[in-house]
């Protein structure tokens, strides 16, 4: 009899940890969560129609950085400072990057890609330009998009920054590289850029893309040099309907240097959660600055300890486990 009960709590115990394992996985894996997203007004929505939140980091310039375009840094990104968005930033002009040699580039986007989607969390492909590229970025995401685009877990990113390009001609190049996608993917989000550095979401708002589905605009804030003139131009463009996302973000100047500006870094996230916006903080490299968040010392393969993270890596990282 004694042998009987025994074998019976054993037997619950194991169960107990099954379900404890199998729902702490389920927690970890926004996509089996929330599954493809939609925009519906200025709202990012999950396929259960519930507002969604995404926040994570942007990895640093693929051809500045590609030691870190590993699984291994996704891991630790997910599982360590709870990400649930990796934004991959295809590297366009620079030497070593997509213009110069789209192979190696490409591989290491499909790295970082396909290592999200194992973990479950949402994805960016990110074209990291500053300037119009416009036949390289239609072949690129034709490419993406037929690999990728039958996963839930694929955000497309048009235009990393534009900079001196006016709104018109970002909007040309955006509808194409739009058709492109749509004709292979009919659903997946896509992020749009903005002129200025993606602050000028005030000429989206007098002049946003029409005949387009499921786009959110992009804008970016260094918190030391964009501070409440920046958050009232996106209150109007939210008022006027434009759904917004941070694709990119931190703490310090815009340059990426100087001190961190912890009160007015907190006012903008304090900002985007009371707005239900999603953030992402740049960036996941080892450069000399600031806004790197890692250290010489960091593995490439993930792991990283306190020691390994700069200042502006700890302070992320806790705002990601905070929220």
């Amino acid at each position: 009899m004694k042998n009987s009960y025994t074998k019976i709590i054993s037997h619950f115990i194991l169960l107990l940890i099954f379900f404890l394992l199998g729902n702490t996985q389920s927690n970890a894996q926004p996509v089996k969560k929330h599954g493809a997203l939609h925009v519906q007004g200025i709202q990012l929505l999950d396929e259960h129609n519930q507002p969604v939140v995404l926040r994570g980091m942007s990895f640093g310039w693929s051809c500045f950085h590609p030691r870190f375009y590993t699984a291994g840094a996704v891991s630790t990104l997910v599982h360590d400072w709870d990400c649930t968005v990796i934004r991959a930033a295809l590297g366009v002009e620079p030497a070593h990057g997509y213009k110069e040699d789209s192979a190696t580039q490409i591989k290491l986007i499909r790295t970082v890609v396909e290592a999200c989607i194992k973990e479950g969390i949402y994805v960016i492909i990110d074209w990291h330009s500053h300037n119009i590229n416009l036949k390289e970025a239609k072949a690129f995401f034709k490419t993406m998009a037929t690999d990728y685009g039958k996963y839930p877990n694929i955000i497309y990113e048009l235009y990393n920054e534009p900079d001196y390009e006016s709104w018109d001609s970002v909007k040309i190049y955006e509808r194409e590289v739009i058709s492109i996608i749509r004709a292979i993917d009919k659903d997946n989000l896509i992020l749009a850029g903005c002129p200025h550095w993606d602050q000028d979401i005030n000429l989206v708002a007098a002049s946003p893309l029409t005949n387009v589905s499921n786009v959110m605009y992009t804008m970016h804030f260094y918190a030391g040099t964009h501070k409440q003139y920046l958050r009232d131009r996106c209150d109007s463009a939210l008022s006027k309907g434009i759904p917004i996302f941070i694709s990119e973000s931190a703490g310090m100047d815009a340059s990426g240097n100087g001190p961190i500006n912890d009160e007015e870094w907190q006012r903008w996230i304090d900002w985007c959660e009371q707005h239900k916006i999603s953030w992402i903080t740049w960036s996941v490299s080892d450069k000399d600055e600031t806004c790197s968040v890692l250290q010489k010392s960091a593995s490439s393969n993930g792991g990283w300890k306190d020691e390994d993270l700069k200042e502006s890596g700890i302070k992320v990282r806790d705002k990601l486990r905070k929220y």
